[in-house]
Order: structure tokens, then C-alpha cells, then sequence
């Protein structure tokens, strides 16, 4: 490890705290137009079996993915003594966690002042569930729920990417995050064509994701961490989504709260196991998530720094 590293960490956290995400011309809207012109183009369900789509998804995947990986990975291989700003940029891109944290509070400060209604606008915007008759309960813990997961997602897979793989490393995974939002429903027009992007964001998603949970344990109050990897192990490996379910169980243990439960979508309600421990959340638990995501991205921060100087800097 170098101190290059720990400079494109801190360089793109900081970023990300000044700028959040770009307004115009943001890299991913333009990725997301190109997927969605290949998709048409290779999701044919009218003349393919399940084979065929299967195939056709991996192929849209490669072709989606790949020559921006190689890019980048050229690009930094041409920048010289400026990679550290190339790579901090590449990862800035990357990172969502001042957009997530707006989001966030925009369902949060109507709650507080008892707009339900703003509120419910505010909340259909970042997440899929139906939210035209959700309670301020149904509210928060959709918001807190969503903000724990994608702590992982929009924040710290990126981080640990970087960290393994330099600049390709982050563009793989945030372009696979990308296309499995894009891609990895189960209905009709996705359900084997976007398994590809699905598969592939799990697997990329999951050691981060289990890293993650670890440092939200680690962050916990005192009286709050065993609870927090009990819950972690006995709850989230057993929700529908490991990656999910890990992050969001061992961050609501650590909160000292209880999420999952019924959830209502546009096709109907879906029971969900629990996860946590504790009370349901209230609105001032919003940004408690934001406050546990920042406790859990300094102390990895610092882990990084002490394993540079035991193993002596080197640019």
C-alpha cells in the first residue's frame, strides 16, 4: 500500500463533500444512455429462448463494460506523476454519498415539519416502493434502509475497489451497480437478459459489502456490537440479498434499530424477514445513517494509514 492511495481516498471523499454529484454531463448518465441504446438492440424477447437472452446479456455486459475499463485503464497508464488526480477524479465520479445524503434529508426535513405529502414524493424518487399512500413510518424505514445499503454501493465498494484495483477496478464495479439497476429486474423484458449484470454486481458487491458491515460493527456504541454481529450473521446472510442484507442488518443493529418487515410495491406487498435490533426508526434516524456510513469510512481511513507506516511509505 502507498500514500498515493490514502491521497485518492481523501482527495475524492473531499469532492465529493464540496461538489456531490455533477448536475450536467455526469459520466454515468452518458453510460446509461449508451446501455440503453445497446439493450434494444440485443434484447430481442420476441426471437430468443432463455439461452438466447442469457447470451445476449453477457455479450451486452462485455460490450457495455469493457472498452471503458481498458480506457481507463490506458488513461492512467499515460497520465505520469498525475495519476494520483486522474484516479482521484475517477473515483470522485464514482462516489455518491453527499447526492445519497441530500436525497436523504429531502424526505427527512418534510417529516419533521409533517408534510407527509412532500415527503412521499421525496421518497419515490430513491427507492421502487409504492409511496402515493405510505405512513411516516413506511417513510423512514424505506429511507433508512435504502441509505444503509447503498452506503456500500454509492460509497464504500468504490473505496475498496480502488484499493484493489486502482481506476479500472472502481469503473468496473460502478458501471456493473449501473447496469444491474438498469438490467436486473425479474420481470418479462429483463429476467435473463439481465442476469449477467445482476450475477456480476452481486459478486462484485460482496466482499466490500461484508467489509463494510465489519466496520459498522466495529463503530458501534459499545453496548451495540455484539447485537450488531449477531445481527450481520443471523440476519443478514439469510435476507434475499447477502450484499443487501449485511450492510443493512449490522447498521440497524448498530443503530439500535429494527427495519425489514412489509414493504409495498406497485405489484403488491411483500413480507420481509427483520433486520436489526431495537425500535423503529424514527426521522432523526436519517441522518444517524450518515453519521454511522462517516464513522465507518474514518475508521477505515485509518486503518489504511496505520497498515502505510508499518509497512514504510512509498509513492
Amino acid at each position: 500500500m502507498t500514500i498515493g492511495l490514502l491521497v485518492v481516498w481523501l482527495t475524492a471523499l473531499v469532492l465529493d463533500r464540496w461538489w456531490g454529484e455533477l448536475r450536467l454531463c455526469h459520466p454515468l448518465v452518458f453510460f446509461g444512455r449508451c446501455a440503453s441504446w445497446l439493450e434494444r438492440r440485443l434484447n430481442p424477447l420476441s426471437s430468443r429462448g432463455s439461452s438466447g437472452l442469457l447470451l445476449s446479456g453477457a455479450l451486452a455486459v462485455s460490450l457495455a463494460m469493457l472498452p471503458w475499463v481498458f480506457l481507463v485503464w490506458w488513461l492512467g497508464e499515460q497520465m505520469g506523476a498525475l495519476v494520483w488526480l486522474f484516479d482521484s477524479l475517477i473515483l470522485y465520479f464514482a462516489l455518491g454519498r453527499r447526492s445519497l445524503f441530500e436525497h436523504a434529508m429531502a424526505v427527512r426535513d418534510p417529516l419533521l415539519k409533517g408534510e407527509l405529502a412532500e415527503a412521499r414524493q421525496a421518497t419515490a424518487r430513491i427507492v421502487s416502493r409504492e409511496t402515493a399512500n405510505a405512513s411516516e413510518q413506511d417513510l423512514v424505514k424505506a429511507v433508512v434502509e435504502t441509505s444503509l445499503e447503498n452506503s456500500n454501493d454509492a460509497v464504500f465498494a468504490s473505496l475498496f475497489w480502488y484499493a484493489v484495483a486502482g481506476s479500472p477496478g472502481v469503473v468496473l464495479h460502478r458501471l456493473a451497480n449501473t447496469l444491474d439497476a438498469m438490467w436486473g429486474y425479474r420481470n418479462e423484458r429483463f429476467l435473463y437478459f439481465g442476469r449477467s449484470a445482476a450475477r456480476l454486481d452481486d459478486l462484485l458487491a460482496f466482499i466490500p459489502a461484508q467489509v463494510l458491515s465489519l466496520l459498522f460493527c466495529l463503530v458501534a456504541e459499545p453496548g451495540r456490537r455484539l447485537a450488531a454481529f449477531r445481527a450481520w450473521w443471523q440476519q443478514g446472510w439469510r435476507w434475499k440479498s447477502i450484499n443487501a442484507g449485511s450492510v443493512m442488518a449490522s447498521g440497524a443493529a448498530a443503530l439500535g434499530l429494527s427495519v425489514g418487515g412489509t414493504a409495498r410495491y406497485a405489484q403488491g406487498t411483500e413480507e420481509r424477514p427483520g433486520l436489526g435490533c431495537g425500535r423503529s426508526p424514527q426521522p432523526g434516524d436519517i441522518a444517524a445513517c450518515f453519521r454511522l456510513q462517516r464513522r465507518a469510512i474514518a475508521l477505515a481511513v485509518f486503518i489504511l494509514a496505520v497498515f502505510i507506516v508499518l509497512a514504510g511509505p512509498t509513492q
